[in-house]
């Protein structure tokens, strides 16, 4: 865990929980997807998000963020609109920025 400023770096890494809805989103899905980003969007505006995206082939997809501690770390991952709906599942992991190009601070 990188502590700067009193804020930890964490990583949650969510996976469809229906693959096809990759290729193929029933309304409810792409709805709560699109919410998704937009809730990313907004945090990566207020800088709560450092980076966002999903792997290409739909493996998984990624969001490096910082928040004070686990709990609000949890809660962040939590409050995601397609974890919530059920749409994505999410794991919660410490992560530390050993190397980044161009530096954003």
């Amino acid at each position: 865990m990188t502590q700067e400023n009193d804020v930890a770096t964490w990583i949650y890494v969510v996976h469809l929980t229906r693959p096809a809805a990759r290729t193929s989103p029933t309304e409810d899905e792409s709805a709560a997807i699109d919410r998704h980003f937009v809730h990313l969007q907004q945090a990566c505006s207020a800088g709560t998000v450092r980076l966002a995206g999903p792997a290409t082939d739909g493996a998984f997809g990624l969001v490096i963020f910082e928040a004070e501690d686990e709990t609000a770390a949890c809660s962040f991952m939590a409050d995601d609109p397609a974890v919530r709906a059920g749409v994505m599942t999410a794991e919660l992991h410490p992560f530390r920025v050993s190397l980044e190009h161009p530096p954003c601070r």
